[in-house]
């Protein structure tokens, strides 16, 4: 196909198409919901899924500590409030924007070990064994979560590792109350199959119930070790402990995989949107270049003037842009130690003009008829239906000085692998299942992803988590304002997540509680379907599909969880007079946005 070219004429076209579209769907349309107002501080801000956690990080932020500081706190403490996702034993990305402006992203992803292979979970007929990338010691990568805290306490907090990590010592001595949703979850069928962990967390059968505490002493006295000699469990004792534990498993992780685990301080992705810097999260995450791509296609459309937010007349423009950015995730990304990626040429403004010229203002665009607009990009790698895992979680924060922090951490999949090491208490994931095991078939759970993403030792898995930050336009003499500070879990969702609440607060005007509470709507380019929350509204979605959307409420995007996805923890910076904004995703009952 010739490049696409997109004339004035055709502009025009589009944008008369668009307004008689948008004129169309005036009736039953939604706005903003009234009543839901985030929650207010004048000096510092945590939002996490997790009342617990979010306490740990405002307890660190009033004795004297930075974003930083309250970050490795928080992440420590859902490794014992939050085993469901929180963690010691996996991995994630941690996004940081100092006071003066300058920015690191800290990648502690989880890596292959150094025995992984290419088709490590093939038969000898070359086909897939079941469950094998997912259960059991061969599902581990090499842990990277205490590499990447420690890491950055060491080089942006200002207290000392111990006094970071006192809480989350404290929660896990002393016990913490559980919830009726978390005492159910630790029901799960996954950790059942180990004895410790069934021993543990499920008390052999004897199931916690709502207002029980539990107490995690193993836990505890693993966390101490790391609070006093962090390079125990990467290069000392403890290390050697998870090896053998491994080993004895039939696992891959050994001793000397762990002494070559290493934190990469890698430099953002950076875009712009509607008078705002976009920083987010590099390869090895697809999450930071797509929502440059989505937001760059959307650019030049005036979305509030096509109707309110959740619109059918936004959604569906909204939805192509998703549609044509995961066609591009499908086919180029993966690991940039192991790759070449073309993220200037993802990122060029042209290129998003030509994606969207070929957007039809009144109907979708099949994603089977889908073409690339020729010119821009290199020819794909093969490419492979791929699905992400939904069970991570997210946390952000801002301190009293405008340091901001943003983290997405995952053990994979829920409770990760099930796995707890023997004697230290933690559970491990099962990451890779991240890999592309096998082109052409698809893992646990749809997107597309292409054999740059395949096992290979010592490779970090593809991710889509997308820990974001949003500042006021800056420019060389003049740095931009604190904004947004946001993320999800929620696996392939993640990124429609993020991009839908800073649409949500950019261009639509909700509040951060208004933008977490939204009901969700997510489109990968395959398969071919616009996936809407439960709650989603039932006359939008009856308009979405007269427009040729194959649509689907009933079972959504995530597995088990009643037709939801995704926990949007959002902090804004009040332009006019500074105070912070805490918007807590109000479907996790058990987390909070806490502030002083």
């Amino acid at each position: 196909m010739s490049r696409i070219r997109v004339t004035h004429a055709r502009i025009a076209a589009s944008t008369v198409a668009l307004a008689l579209l948008s004129l169309q769907m005036q009736a039953q349309q939604p706005g903003p919901m009234p009543g839901l107002e985030p929650t207010r501080a004048q000096h510092a801000m945590v939002t996490t899924v997790q009342h617990d956690a979010s306490d740990a990080g405002l307890a660190i932020l009033k004795q004297g500590g930075n974003a930083v500081d309250a970050a490795v706190a928080v992440g420590f403490a859902l490794a014992v409030t939050y085993p469901f996702a929180g963690n010691l034993g996996g991995g994630g990305f941690m996004l940081i924007r100092d006071k003066h402006g300058k920015t690191h992203f800290l990648d502690y992803r989880e890596k292959a070990p150094a025995a992984a292979s290419r088709d490590m979970y093939l038969d000898a007929q070359g086909n897939i064994i079941p469950g094998m990338s997912l259960v059991g010691f061969k599902a581990s990568g090499v842990p990277g979560s205490v590499a990447g805290l420690t890491f950055a306490q060491k080089h942006f907090g200002k207290l000392s590792l111990a006094e970071d990590m006192a809480p989350a010592i404290k929660l896990a001595t002393e016990g913490f109350v559980l919830t009726a949703p978390e005492a159910a979850s630790l029901q799960s069928k996954n950790m059942a199959r180990s004895a410790t962990s069934a021993h543990i967390y499920q008390r052999d059968g004897n199931f916690y119930k709502e207002g029980e505490t539990i107490r995690l002493p193993l836990l505890a006295a693993t966390l101490t070790a790391i609070s006093k000699d962090p390079a125990t469990f990467y290069k000392g004792a403890m290390a050697h402990q998870i090896g053998d534990f491994e080993k004895a498993g039939g696992g891959l992780i050994t001793a000397e995989d762990l002494a070559a685990y290493e934190v990469k301080d890698r430099k953002p992705i950076k875009g712009q949107y509607h008078g705002y810097d976009i920083i987010t999260a590099p390869p090895p995450s697809s999450g930071g270049i797509v929502l440059v791509q989505i937001l760059d296609i959307l650019a030049s459309y005036d979305l509030a003037k096509l109707g309110p937010d959740r619109s059918a007349a936004q959604v569906h423009i909204i939805t192509e842009a998703f549609r044509r950015a995961y066609m591009d995730r499908a086919d180029y990304l993966g690991d940039p130690d192991f790759n070449q990626l073309p993220l200037k040429q993802m990122a060029s403004l042209k290129y998003a003009a030509a994606w969207r010229g070929s957007i039809d203002p009144s109907k979708p665009t099949p994603s089977k008829s889908l073409v690339r607009p020729a010119g821009f990009l290199p020819p794909p790698p093969d490419s492979v239906p791929h699905k992400q895992p939904t069970d991570t979680t997210h946390y952000s924060i801002v301190d009293k000085d405008g340091n901001a922090v943003s983290v997405t951490t995952t053990l994979n999949g829920g409770f990760g692998n099930g796995i707890t090491v023997d004697g230290l208490g933690f559970l491990m994931n099962n990451e890779m299942d991240d890999f592309t095991s096998k082109v052409g078939v698809p893992n646990m759970f749809g997107l597309i992803q292409s054999s740059a993403n395949g096992i290979a030792p010592r490779k970090r898995p593809l991710s889509a988590m997308t820990p974001t930050i949003l500042t006021t336009h800056g420019h060389w003499y003049r740095r931009g304002k604190l904004s947004l500070v946001l993320g999800s879990p929620g696996g392939s969702t993640i990124i429609t997540t993020v991009a839908n609440d800073i649409i949500s607060i950019v261009d639509n005007g909700l509040n951060v509680q208004q933008a977490a509470d939204a009901p969700r709507f997510h489109h990968q380019y395959l398969p071919d379907r616009l996936d809407l929350e439960r709650k989603f509204p039932i006359d939008i979605g009856n308009q979405l599909k007269a427009m040729g959307y194959a649509t689907n409420r009933d079972q959504a995007a995530d597995e088990k969880t009643g037709g939801t996805w995704g926990d949007s923890e959002i902090i804004a910076v009040d332009p006019k007079t500074g105070e912070l904004l805490g918007g807590h995703d109000s479907r996790r009952t058990y987390g909070k946005a806490a502030g002083y």
